[in-house]
């Protein structure tokens, strides 16, 4: 599939990556059919966050049609055809501050938590395509995303 990758400083391409899979049973692939570009691709771009690597496919709050679901993800409803919207964020619903519904500051998304402690002070949650501060996930620019599984806010 084709996604738009950082090169490095003020170098995005539009590049051939492999197409994402279910990793997790909660987890849905979307096809994505809309996305734009927000103020925190412009931080990356420029070369304000570190910790990006060179392919790293960009995006966030992506909409699009889900065309495969995970087990958990489907017994919650989720079905092939469903139209969504993808939040910046992932929450798993479950944590304290998920809990709190602070979900920002998932305790569990963020799979570089210390890396994120050490840069922030604090993790955040994992975040679609924002550096691997965030989780390093791949981002909504791109034909297909993995929207990684978890729970959703009330």
């Amino acid at each position: 599939m084709k996604a738009i990758c950082w090169q490095g400083k003020k170098d995005l391409r539009c590049e051939e990556v492999p197409d994402p899979i279910i990793q997790d049973p909660k987890d849905a692939i979307v096809r994505v059919t809309s996305t734009c570009i927000c103020g925190s691709d412009l931080h990356l771009m420029n070369g304000f966050v570190p910790t990006m690597c060179v392919g790293d496919v960009m995006g966030h709050e992506p909409m699009g049609e889900v065309v495969e679901v995970g087990a958990e993800a489907r017994a919650k409803g989720l079905k092939v055809g469903d139209r969504v919207v993808v939040p910046f964020q992932m929450i798993c619903g479950e944590c304290e501050q998920c809990r709190a519904g602070n979900y920002s500051v998932c305790q569990v998304t963020n799979r570089n938590a210390d890396l994120a402690k050490a840069f922030f002070g604090d993790t955040t949650a994992g975040l679609f395509g924002y550096s691997h501060i965030t989780g390093g996930y791949a981002g909504g620019q791109a034909e297909y995303m993995r929207r990684r599984g978890g729970g959703v806010p009330s």
